[in-house]
């Protein structure tokens, strides 16, 4: 039987998509989407409304829970007034200022003020979460001279600022807790008493270290528990006209540990170099060493009995990879972090 023409032209048409259908290869599968977690974040705080957010914590809580990769948070020049908390499940914060002394977020509660704070809670900007980092920016407490003001508080693990200025007067960095790390590169710290202080395990590298008065620079409260203290690499310590008798450290707790490595101290060092906080026990505990150190204040003769100078050797062991070992490794990153 022949089909009539016509016919024959509808079912070629019919069958058409069908054939097509079976000779085409099927689209690509799409690539599943990554985790939020592991996605990068860059977000953009600026008090002016132009970013993201207008303050720095609204930006920190927005960040996923847990992050397993940097979350950068772009901060505008500005004056930021407020009381930064980066909680313990926001981990892999970066904090990027647009310039060091235009991005200043400054508060400034005390030890017993009015709000009842103590030196725990007297913080601009407490960091909890793991992987924290900051850079080119300004950390103030202005409370004054009035007691134990921090600045900046530590507890997290991994912990890193570059290029940053941390001011206050006494307790203006607070390293708070021995299971910290924490690396300062390029930074300026200024206090008056006890401005750098606390149980982390802690490196200082080319940064200048600034007393406002006569008093004393560190105050370790290291553990048994810990190979290595408190580690300044070529700092400059420096000083106000008025601060002519500041002592390197006295130990907050008997195990302190802080060393200088070819530092250069200023001739308002005193002679001395360390007290034992009027406790002779402490002299049997705390290690206080320096390998190297130059300047006017750097001379060994007069140093207390109970400190070290150490050999050639000694310092040798004094590495980041050394210092920061544990049961997971970590070396700070070189890069820097992009805007």
């Amino acid at each position: 039987m022949r089909l009539h023409p016509a016919l024959l032209a509808a079912a070629l048409l019919l069958s058409g998509p069908a054939l097509y259908a079976q000779t085409t290869p099927p689209a690509p599968a799409k690539a599943p989407e990554p985790p939020s977690f592991n996605k990068s974040v860059r977000l953009v705080v600026a008090a002016d409304g132009s970013g993201d957010y207008r303050s720095v914590q609204e930006a920190v809580m927005a960040v996923r829970d847990f992050m397993q990769v940097e979350a950068v948070i772009f901060i505008k020049n500005g004056t930021y007034r407020e009381k930064l908390l980066v909680p313990s499940q926001k981990t892999h914060i970066t904090l990027l200022g647009e310039s060091q002394r235009g991005v200043v977020i400054s508060w400034g509660d005390y030890s017993g003020d009015a709000d009842k704070h103590t030196t725990y809670t007297s913080s601009t900007v407490r960091v909890q979460g793991n992987d924290f980092r900051a850079e080119n920016l300004t950390i103030e407490n202005t409370a004054g001279r009035v007691g134990q003001a921090v600045a900046l508080h530590v507890e997290g693990d991994r912990a890193q600022l570059r290029g940053c200025r941390l001011l206050g007067n006494q307790d203006t960095l607070f390293l708070a807790t021995e299971n910290s790390r924490q690396y300062y590169l390029d930074c300026y710290i200024e206090g008056t008493t006890d401005f750098i202080f606390g149980a982390a395990t802690a490196v200082f590298e080319r940064c200048v270290i600034h007393s406002k008065s006569d008093s004393y620079v560190t105050a370790a409260s290291t553990t048994p528990r810990q190979a290595f203290g408190l580690v300044f690499f070529s700092c400059r310590l420096t000083a106000a006209p008025e601060a002519q008798k500041v002592y390197l450290g006295r130990p907050w707790r008997p195990h302190a540990r802080t060393v200088f490595i070819g530092c250069e101290l200023g001739a308002h060092i005193r002679p001395e170099g360390w007290h034992n906080w009027g406790n002779a026990d402490n002299e049997k505990t705390a290690f206080y060493a320096e390998y190297q150190s130059k300047g006017p204040g750097a001379g060994s003769a007069g140093r207390v009995q109970w400190s070290r100078q150490l050999s050639a050797k000694q310092a040798r062991q004094y590495t980041p990879a050394r210092i920061f070992a544990s049961s997971a490794p970590w070396l700070p990153a070189v890069r820097p972090a992009q805007p």
